[in-house]
């Protein structure tokens, strides 16, 4: 009796066992479905998010010392790169924001979402794999920008000379590679700066030898301080290509802006105004 009583109670307690398993994985695969469809709703409204719609403000971080692609001119920012974006946002109908950014906080900028994308005489090459980026739109080299007076006319000129570059510049990245440690090794000092005005004022008074810097920049501050005597090495110290940064996973943004961009290559505005700021020679079309 005993054991007819213990076999009565152990079969109720496999039945119950079966029944609470069923209904868990019953339960278990609608929950699962749910978090599939969640996760791709999710991507996809992620995707969707990063495009921009009429009336959405575009966010542009620039460095506003870095003429002639974005810089404080009276109390307006205005640069090749600023017109390009304005360009853009006027034709799909947002809002353009110039946020002018520390050069050395881009990254944070970005990444945080205080800034749809960095638009600044930006450098890809060496960056590639960091950013997002458009199609390169300018060729442009690195140089060492020095008064002609000075006697440097080449990099060998340059040893036991006290030479600046802009903190977390193309320049600088450039000369802390392998290919120019000696070069570098040879400086009497070489300083990292925030801007290249301030740079350009040490080269005016004697306290610097030479600054490296984009020739685009070059050229501005070469030409705006017309008489002063500066004058750019004819070799460079290397040659890339500029493009706007987004952050990464940002598709559907970058080529909202690069079918725009197109666009104006395509009727003419691009071109219009890479010449009004004296860039026709260094645009790719």
């Amino acid at each position: 009796m005993k054991v007819y009583k213990w076999s009565v109670l152990l079969l109720v307690l496999v039945l119950l066992f079966v029944a609470c398993e069923s209904q868990e994985e019953t339960e278990a695969a609608p929950t699962e479905a749910v978090t599939d469809d969640a996760a791709a709703t999710g991507t996809d409204a992620e995707g969707d998010a990063s495009a921009k719609s009429e009336g959405d403000k575009f966010v542009v971080g620039f460095d506003a010392n870095f003429p002639p692609y974005g810089y404080l001119d009276g109390d307006e920012y205005v640069g090749f790169d600023l017109d390009l974006a304005q360009e853009v946002a006027t034709r799909r109908g947002w809002e353009l924001v110039k946020q002018p950014i520390d050069w050395d906080a881009k990254d944070m900028e970005l990444n945080s979402g205080t800034i749809d994308c960095i638009w600044n005489g930006f450098t890809i090459n060496g960056r590639e794999d960091l950013y997002l980026w458009t199609e390169p739109y300018v060729d442009n080299s690195q140089v060492f920008a020095v008064k002609e007076a000075s006697g440097i006319k080449t990099f060998a000129d340059l040893a036991g000379k006290n030479v600046l570059v802009q903190a977390d510049s193309s320049a600088l990245h450039a000369l802390e590679g392998d290919d120019f440690a000696d070069l570098v090794a040879s400086f009497a000092t070489f300083e990292q700066v925030p801007d290249y005005n301030g740079a350009f004022m040490n080269l005016e008074s004697g306290a610097a030898d030479a600054v490296a810097l984009d020739i685009g920049v070059a050229d501005y501050q070469i030409e705006s301080r017309e008489g002063k005597g500066f004058v750019k090495l004819e070799e460079p110290i290397v040659v890339e290509q500029y493009g706007v940064g987004f952050k990464l996973g940002n598709e559907a943004l970058r080529d909202q802006v690069q079918e725009t961009l197109n666009d104006m290559k395509a009727d003419g505005t691009f071109q219009s105004l890479a010449e009004k700021w004296n860039l026709t020679d260094s645009v790719i079309e």
